[in-house]
């Protein structure tokens, strides 16, 4: 089988894509992908340091708007809409790609989870979504869709996935909740559930390449997924031939999330 180009069917269309960290981001790929089938993209980048890895990223991808974003800091989520709404007045995509928790919380199983330790995974892993969906939907004028990003760690125990496994619920049930409420504007939104990819923020689990390989055992199809297997995903949920899905959590894992 060969890889036909994708057809441009979101010309047109402004993405917003947070999250992306260097070219192995899941983040990226959904950038890629918006980009590959016509849609202008607005990408963020955490902090300075993130900005040299980024950057080149978005100038591939012609991306229009290109701004820091750190959730913690409301000055910055108030400059990126801002300049959405001066330059585009609209908006047809969001992903969130965004998931931190400390160190010592992430690795010390939830037991052992500072109430800090956890209430900063919420915040950044799971509330930023709200806090961004509630800025995107009123640039979301005739509707759009909305992704955010979560792992099979939120319904079944993942050893060594520790806190983000309560944290991903959480994040899986605002996505439910959220496609409630936005349903009327027209506005969709899903939780993402890839299987296990190689990307910096992965890193921090605890025996990441066990989950890794053991992935790739059990999948029915005897492979992992890449961030592009992601990013088309969203790509086809982003177009008219997903206007009637809403509320999901879809695994990209080659059926992993199948097998007992």
């Amino acid at each position: 089988m060969t890889n036909a180009t994708p057809r441009p069917i979101l010309t047109g269309a402004k993405a917003l894509v947070t999250g992306i960290a260097n070219e192995h981001s899941i983040a990226y790929g959904c950038a890629r992908a918006f980009h590959e089938v016509g849609a202008e993209l607005a990408v963020t980048y955490l902090n300075e340091k993130a900005r040299g890895f980024v950057e080149p990223l978005a100038q591939q991808m012609e991306s229009k708007i290109f701004m820091p974003l750190d959730v913690a800091k409301e000055s910055e989520v108030d400059a990126v809409f801002d300049r959405i709404e001066q330059e585009w007045g609209k908006l047809d995509i969001f992903v969130h790609s965004l998931a931190w928790a400390p160190k010592d919380d992430l690795q010390g199983g939830l037991l052992n989870c500072s109430a800090q330790g956890f209430a900063q995974a919420m915040d950044v892993s799971c509330h930023s979504f709200i806090r961004l969906a509630r800025r995107c939907a009123p640039l979301m004028k005739d509707g759009g869709a909305m992704f955010t990003m979560t792992y099979y760690g939120a319904d079944k125990v993942v050893p060594n996935y520790n806190v983000m496994g309560p944290i991903k619920a959480a994040l899986e049930a605002s996505a439910r909740y959220l496609a409630y409420e936005l349903g009327p504007k027209h506005i969709r939104v899903h939780a993402i559930s890839p299987g296990p990819l190689q990307t910096r923020a992965a890193s921090g689990l605890k025996d990441f390449d066990r989950m890794l390989n053991e992935a790739a055992q059990r999948a029915p199809l005897g492979e992992l997924v890449d961030i592009m297997d992601v990013g088309y995903t969203c790509a086809f949920l982003a177009t008219p031939f997903a206007k009637r899905m809403s509320g999901e959590t879809l695994y990209i894992d080659g059926g992993v999330h199948i097998m007992a």
